[in-house]
């Protein structure tokens, strides 16, 4: 992995809903177990936080107590026409991440019109899933909670730009999406230029989530070449990070985990280590080198 291009991210964003709080934390695919285990390892091991389960107040409130944050509750939802978009389910997982600046993080899985579903990215399904992310950040905007799109290889929201299309579309200021790299590989297959992608993304880029992959012809492989610990694979990490900065992103970075085999901490522990590394690394000859961070 070359970290030799990635210069120092000021972290700190400025939305016009709410205020974020940039940071590098870790999802609870990798930073696995109850409160009183994950909070004090992710303090440790020095992580701003983490992004779990919806509606977990229990953990929010743990991550708190010592001075950490819960960024984001993940959550796949289903759409249809004939059903409307927000339940009492729904509405009791939203009420537990209200005040703690958190966000739904929504992933898309099948969206059905007339009880057919539409293909995956197709533009047809729009008008069912903007009326009904729509009706749920009407009730998240009340309860502090923004949504955060997540694009999800083989769901129908997969792509950055369905993220983006249906964002806009919606029109709230509190509706945005995620840049997750290890799906990007796996729907785009590294093929495109990520600073295309990431320009298209920037108005609404509320989250964005790393880990190790391998480079390649990456729309062929399983998760365990596109999600490794930061510091493994061939991918150019630091590379992307450095093309994420001048597109002018400074909000949080999360670390993804999903599939990686071993002990948690270790692997939280290594990814830290290089996460410190392509933030450090090249401050030996960028802007603070000179003084000018």
């Amino acid at each position: 992995m070359k970290a030799g291009l990635f210069c120092y991210l000021a972290w700190g964003v400025g939305l016009a809903f709410g205020v974020e709080s940039g940071g590098f934390f870790a999802m609870d695919t990798i930073a696995r177990g109850k409160a009183g285990t994950v909070v004090p390892m992710l303090k440790e091991l020095g992580y701003s936080g983490l992004g779990g389960a919806a509606g977990d107040g229990v953990m929010a409130v743990a991550l708190e107590g010592e001075g950490l944050k819960f960024y984001n509750g993940y959550l796949t939802l289903n759409f249809a026409a004939e059903r409307p978009g927000l339940d009492d389910r729904l509405k009791g997982k939203i009420d537990g991440m209200a005040g703690h600046g958190a966000a739904l993080w929504l992933a898309v899985g099948k969206v059905e019109i007339g009880g057919k579903a539409v293909g995956n990215s197709a533009v047809e399904g729009d008008a069912v899933v903007v009326a009904k992310v729509g009706e749920i950040a009407e009730y998240a905007e009340g309860k502090g909670v923004r949504v955060a799109l997540y694009p999800h290889a083989g769901l129908w929201l997969e792509r950055v730009e369905d993220g983006v299309r249906v964002a806009g579309k919606v029109g709230r200021d509190s509706v945005g999406m995620t840049f997750n790299l290890c799906h990007w590989l796996k729907v785009e297959g590294g093929e495109r230029d990520v600073v295309e992608v990431l320009k298209v993304a920037m108005p609404k880029l509320m989250f964005v989530t790393i880990n190790g992959a391998d480079s390649g012809e990456t729309k062929a492989m399983g998760w365990d070449r596109l999600i490794q610990p930061l510091g493994s694979g061939s991918y150019d990490v630091g590379a992307f990070l450095k093309k994420l900065e001048e597109a002018g992103y400074v909000g949080p970075v999360g670390f993804q985990g999903y599939g990686i085999r071993g002990e948690p901490r270790e692997i939280l522990g290594r990814t830290m280590e290089a996460w410190k590394k392509l933030r450090g690394g090249v401050r030996k000859s960028g802007p603070s080198a000179e003084g000018k961070e």
